[in-house]
């Protein structure tokens, strides 16, 4: 038990942190370029589009070669690719540049999410980890909202911030692990997906989930400045105090933790997003709108923790964890331009309406997956240690109560979800 709560795998924190900012700094991002560049609202939400569908299908992609090619490797390619791609896209002049850079970026970051979410899933303690990425980006999201409207215009600087967080990662996966092909590639490794219903479900679901969030983030800045009236310095302040809300929202679901289960926080938690979504979108003025993006902010990043503990622990070696987040992502890239089209269409209001009834649809399957999944994974704690397959260091110590061995099996990681599947019910 002391073990998780007095080691915090910083180099995964600052993953989730890089991988994330992008989405974070999606409203910015979008309303620069279409202030910055000829392009419409609409087209500038859909280049927000293909970053964010670069990421989901990267993720798609990776999420079961993490531990065959090496966290490390690929951590240091999406990196790469993230600051080449958003620097690039900075520097760039031209609106195809942007794009390809965008787009680029948005590759990269795919990559160092899902090495984030296997890590994660990992770990002994996977909520608390999420939710302290999930404080490290809220943090730096609200700097750079506080930041970027002293910086002059231009759509260069988000962009920019992206990509100096990606380099400044970089030397941290040096603490990672390598590849392990020739032991990974024995036929005990590669086991069916657990919890194959569930998982589906929640991969179902958290697309419709993510896309209700982002369409509204991705347009929240217009709302603020053509039917709130504010000004682009006045919605960076209230974006920067709503993430500061979030950072406390995130903080008291770390203190809580599991004590309330998972169903509750994502059942009750949507519910109360939906009513934010509503009161959000139909704010006609600066402290309507503040209390909304507040209220959201505060209660978006902790359903999302538990979402993400959620489907770490449907898979130790971290698969759901990254296909569901993919699949969430899949989501987050439709965002923007579901935001623009249906707010062009019927108006800020009539898309909040719209949003809040897909929330509370959606939120049916996912606190249906939550209660489920309660009785598995999470009634014994050597099963909870468990979720740490693919760090066998920590995971056989809780399981079979002998440290001396696992250490001569560092290498064995592969045989040993199949030795320990009779206790996984």
């Amino acid at each position: 038990m002391p073990a998780p709560r007095t080691t915090l795998p910083w180099p995964v924190v600052a993953l989730f942190t890089a991988g994330y900012l992008a989405p974070y700094l999606l409203p910015t991002v979008v309303g620069r370029l279409d202030a910055g560049l000829p392009l419409s609202a609409t087209e500038a939400g859909a280049v927000g589009s293909a970053l964010l569908l670069g990421s989901a299908a990267t993720g798609f992609l990776l999420a079961s070669r993490v531990e065959r090619v090496g966290a490390r490797t690929l951590a240091r390619v999406g990196l790469t690719l993230a600051v080449l791609g958003y620097g690039g896209a900075a520097l760039a002049g031209d609106v195809p540049a942007v794009v390809a850079g965008a787009v680029l970026g948005g590759l990269g970051s795919g990559a160092v999410t899902t090495v984030a979410a296997t890590r994660i899933a990992a770990c002994p303690d996977p909520h608390r980890v999420s939710t302290a990425g999930l404080l490290g980006v809220s943090a730096l999201a609200g700097a750079v909202y506080l930041t970027v409207p002293h910086l002059g215009a231009g759509h260069g600087q988000p962009l920019a911030a992206i990509a100096l967080t990606a380099l400044a990662v970089w030397p941290l996966t040096g603490r990672l692990p390598g590849g392990t092909a020739p032991v990974q590639s024995r036929h005990e490794d590669r086991p069916r997906l657990p919890r194959l219903r569930a998982g589906l479900v929640l991969a179902a679901a958290m697309p419709c989930w993510s896309l209700v969030q982002n369409a509204l983030w991705g347009v929240s800045g217009r709302i603020g400045l053509t039917q709130a009236h504010l000004t682009e310095a006045g919605v960076g302040v209230v974006f920067a105090v709503a993430l500061g809300a979030g950072l406390t929202g995130v903080l008291g679901a770390g203190a809580l933790g599991a004590r309330l289960g998972r169903a509750v926080p994502i059942g009750a938690g949507t519910v109360l997003i939906a009513g934010c979504v509503v009161a959000s979108a139909s704010a006609t003025g600066p402290v309507s709108f503040a209390a909304g993006e507040i209220a959201w902010n505060t209660l978006y990043p902790i359903v999302l923790s538990y979402l993400i503990g959620l489907a770490a622990s449907l898979d130790p070696r971290g698969r759901w964890a990254v296909l569901v987040g993919s699949a969430g992502s899949l989501g987050t890239a439709a965002g923007p331009l579901t935001g623009s089209v249906l707010s062009a269409w019927a108006g800020f209001p009539a898309m909040g309406l719209v949003l809040g009834a897909g929330l509370l649809v959606v939120a049916v399957p996912m606190t249906a997956v939550a209660l489920r999944a309660a009785g598995g994974p999470r009634v014994a704690g050597s099963v909870r240690r468990r979720g740490g397959a693919p760090e066998p260091q920590v995971v056989e110590i809780a399981v079979e109560g002998s440290a001396p061995p696992v250490r001569d099996a560092y290498g064995t990681a592969g045989p040993r979800p199949a030795g320990a599947a009779p206790g996984s019910g």
